[in-house]
């Protein structure tokens, strides 16, 4: 098994590329504009180009594009070429039979990103009954089948070919493994999880999730694990309605043990959930500077890419806010990228633009916290806007 204690979501995703990994295209980002004044002799003093040097040049709408991931059907990936050509920064596949010719398609698609800046490709590819493209990708057991009948070495090889596979279609990211920690009948209406966890145990949970995300990393693909700070035991399904996770008490010693572990592993992505937490945050998670900047950063001291779960999701507008609303409190929150499974995309980014800039205006957001949440996301592409 791979663990990657003092290597750095870089380091790791580099890794992955030299090892066969992801192939994004790293060039100068829109909004960049070359300087035409005579080049430094090596005696200047002239600051060096950086990231966050160009994205002080972006407007705030296209740092806002690329904090969204937009979702579409797998079948149909042609629908989102004007999001590409806008600068969406992520695309989330749904659908049940991926077309043979997905990669193709993919690879076509992403030639309009404005600065050769692609999308992140992302789908939840889990197992059981959760998965986008077994057709192209193979099968694989739910979770908690895997948890039960193979080691954890078994997990990590199943993984990395699902990997292999998902990356040789041109998908980049993959919305899994789920952490945790669970022993219901689920999933269904109540209870979020059930067969999508690993184990009730959680070290088994920890122990088998790690083991899935390194097998995801070993082909090139960036995990995601989630739901972050765990939705075992959770009063309801998110999807459908507000739900709240176990006491924050109780998951100190459970639901955030696998997270705790993932965090040390220095996995590089997390999904946030959209249950409030009792005794940390009334709000959702997803939507919390108390779970997101205390927990998840300060106290835990992740520093890699932050996404929230769906914001069209139920217990996301029983709160009155539609996807562009939640989105700024989600990045204002400490979220880099939120995504949203309902909704048109174009409508959806063009209110997202909006909603942003105005919060920008008034303060609710600060241009620092919005190109923080870019950086990550480029970072996890690994795009260099200051190369040529």
């Amino acid at each position: 098994m791979r663990h990657w204690l003092g290597v750095g979501p870089a380091a790791r995703i580099l890794f992955a590329l030299t090892s066969g990994g992801l192939l994004l295209a790293s060039c100068g980002g829109a909004g960049h504009v070359p300087s035409k004044s005579p080049r430094p002799s090596p005696s200047s003093s002239a600051p060096a180009c950086s990231n966050q040097s160009v994205l002080a040049t972006w407007s705030v709408d296209q740092l806002a594009e690329q904090v969204v991931a937009i979702p579409v059907q797998e079948i149909d990936v042609d629908a989102v070429q004007s999001e590409v050509a806008q600068g969406v920064g992520g695309l989330l596949l749904f659908g049940t039979a991926a077309p043979s010719n997905l990669g193709a398609q993919l690879k076509a698609l992403e030639t309009g990103a404005p600065g050769g800046i692609a999308p992140l490709v992302m789908t939840d590819e889990e197992g059981g009954g959760v998965q986008r493209m077994a057709n192209l990708v193979g099968s694989l057991p739910w979770a908690r089948q895997m948890g039960s009948t193979m080691t954890a070495a078994q997990i990590e090889s199943a993984a990395e070919s699902v990997g292999q596979a998902m990356l040789a279609q041109g998908v980049t990211m993959d919305l899994a493994p789920v952490l945790d920690v669970d022993g219901g009948v689920g999933p269904n209406a109540t209870d979020p999880d059930g067969s999508r966890s690993f184990s009730a145990n959680p070290s088994v949970a920890s122990s088998d999730g790690l083991a899935f995300a390194e097998g995801l990393v070993a082909a090139g693909v960036i995990p995601v694990v989630k739901h972050f700070p765990g939705l075992g035991g959770a009063s309801g399904n998110t999807d459908d309605r507000p739900a709240t996770t176990q006491p924050y008490s109780a998951l100190q010693t459970g639901g955030l043990v696998p997270f705790d572990a993932a965090v040390q592993a220095e996995l590089p992505a997390v999904m946030v959930a959209n249950a409030s937490v009792p005794g940390l945050t009334t709000a959702p998670a997803s939507l919390s500077s108390a779970a997101i900047q205390g927990l998840l950063q300060d106290q835990l001291h992740f520093q890699g890419l932050i996404l929230t779960d769906s914001l069209s999701a139920g217990s996301i507008t029983a709160l009155g806010l539609n996807v562009a609303q939640a989105t700024v409190q989600a990045i204002a929150a400490g979220a880099d990228m939120v995504t949203f499974g309902s909704g048109s995309p174009a409508l959806v980014t063009a209110a997202v633009d909006a909603a942003m800039t105005a919060a920008v205006a008034d303060g609710q957001v600060s241009t620092a916290r919005l190109s923080n949440a870019v950086s990550q996301i480029l970072a996890a592409k690994r795009v260099d806007l200051c190369s040529k």
